[in-house]
């Protein structure tokens, strides 16, 4: 019974985690990457398709993301589903290949992003606490049943509050890892 908690608990405090650094992917930094484009929907006959599923996108450039549609006809409905992605980028096509030229970020807006990075932070600690908050209580519902000893209630919450301090500085790493990113020139 105790395992399953903590099971359940190292389970939700792991998806925790994988959003974080999932939404972390998404945040521009002064570098081209194609996890950038990943929420893109392109309008594929009437359906909405990801944009790599209907064009091949490299990363020449440290700066520039290129786009090859497979046909031709999509040309126009990738460049309107990148302008409408919201991600502050213009693309530029010459016929037959999409460019989209990453400017470097001002000052002003590395320190705007390492706040939203902090926030993104925040909010997987929230996660994980909730996490423990679910496990502490049932662990105290199963010794209130009488199915495990005050002991094992007191051992087993030290070990939820081991592994959600473990989960948090994993967060901590991986947010600054991500600001150190963000503010490199």
């Amino acid at each position: 019974m105790i395992a399953d908690v903590k099971k359940r608990t190292r389970n939700g405090m792991d998806k925790a985690l994988d959003s974080l650094k999932h939404e972390l992917s998404r945040v521009r930094t002064g570098r081209a990457s194609l996890s950038l484009l990943d929420d893109v929907r392109v309008d594929y006959y009437g359906t909405p398709t990801p944009l790599n599923q209907v064009a091949g996108m490299t990363v020449p450039e440290p700066r520039l993301i290129t786009i090859q549609p497979w046909e031709k006809n999509l040309l126009s409905a990738i460049e309107k589903a990148i302008l409408k992605s919201d991600l502050g980028l213009n693309p530029n096509s010459d016929g037959q290949v999409i460019r989209l030229v990453f400017p470097p970020l001002t000052e002003e807006r590395r320190k705007e992003m390492v706040k939203q990075v902090k926030r993104m932070g925040e909010d997987a600690k929230v996660s994980v606490r909730n996490a423990r908050r679910d496990a502490n209580d049932a662990l105290k519902k199963l010794e209130k049943d009488k199915e495990i000893s005050e002991d094992d209630l007191k051992r087993s919450e030290k070990e939820i509050q081991d592994l959600t301090d473990g989960y948090v500085e994993k967060i901590d790493t991986t947010i600054a890892a991500k600001e150190t990113d963000l503010m490199e020139i």
